[in-house]
């Protein structure tokens, strides 16, 4: 009779009072892990660090300029923060500048997420020759010192005669590489081509797919786009200190050059009471939007 061979793998006996083996990885997917501690001291840390120029800065718009300049230096705030506030909005018209600030930042803004979305997803999801080539050349332009394009930027403006005209600040700023880079990049890993290609089957021409494909699919891409150029172009100072004058239509850098200005000395507290002003709608910004930013950024970061 033919003898049946056991293939089925031996198991030894365990030792008594032996534990169970242990998973090795457990998964941790799902849980939520609480901060300790020390989490929340390094955070308190960091915010007290982040948040201490603003607070001085306060300090010292409520302060004269003999006192900003002492050692050491004021850490309470004073009693002249109006004054210096009703001073520095008056010797500037800090109300145009902020005006004309808002204007050109908007636009910017507006205009650099149109642009490099369309610009983005043609380079993400369009098939054309030399597309890599393109591409190439869009982002070595990031590489360019901006400081190389000012006296042919300055003598177009001047032809055209749009010195000293907000057009002057915004017509050169319509698109940047970054921002088509930006959008290249977020589309290429968000929007499926397949997703492309179904609309375009259902008989969906390109301004179409832009607007119900696209723009649904970047949306949280255009949102910190948007902010981060909103941010540059409201702090842009070099550009916008050659193209326009304190006398004309400035922004508020500019204005801001002039300010506290007198007898061959500056008054620092004025100065930092006009950087104060120029902060706040910033802030307000951050504070009404901060969610939306921070939803917009950590987008994409997790897969399901």
């Amino acid at each position: 009779m033919a003898r049946t061979l056991d293939t089925s793998p031996s198991v030894e006996p365990k030792a008594p009072g032996a534990r169970p083996a242990r998973r090795r990885f457990r998964q941790t997917a799902g849980r939520q892990h609480h901060a300790g501690p020390l989490t929340y001291v390094l955070l308190i840390v960091a915010t007290v660090i982040s948040l201490f120029p603003l607070y001085w800065n306060v300090v010292a718009a409520s302060h004269t300029g003999d006192r900003v300049v002492q050692a050491p230096a004021p850490l309470l705030p004073g009693s002249r923060l109006l004054d210096n506030l009703s001073f520095a909005w008056d010797q500037v018209d800090m109300g145009e500048a902020l005006v004309n600030t808002t204007i050109v930042a908007s636009l910017v803004a507006a205009s650099t997420v149109l642009f490099s979305t369309l610009a983005g997803f043609a380079f993400a999801k369009l098939p054309f020759k030399g597309r890599g080539m393109l591409l190439s050349l869009v982002v070595a332009t990031m590489t360019i010192p901006p400081q190389l394009s000012v006296i042919p930027l300055y003598q177009i403006i001047t032809d055209l005669g749009w010195f000293d005209q907000l057009q002057s600040v915004v017509l050169p700023s319509l698109v940047a590489a970054f921002g088509v880079f930006f959008m290249r990049q977020f589309l290429v890993e968000a929007l499926p081509v397949e997703l492309v290609e179904a609309a375009r089957m259902d008989g969906a021409h390109s301004l179409r797919i832009i607007w119900h494909v696209v723009f649904p699919v970047a949306r949280p891409a255009m949102a910190v786009l948007g902010m981060l150029v909103f941010v540059q172009a409201w702090n842009d100072f070099f550009w916008p200190f050659i193209a326009l004058t304190p006398d004309g239509s400035p922004t508020l850098q500019v204005a801001l050059a002039g300010l506290g200005a007198g007898n061959h000395t500056v008054d620092h507290a004025i100065v930092l009471t006009g950087a104060l002003i120029s902060t706040v709608p910033l802030l307000l910004v951050f504070a009404f939007l901060g969610k939306h930013i921070v939803g917009g950024i950590t987008a994409g970061a997790v897969k399901s």
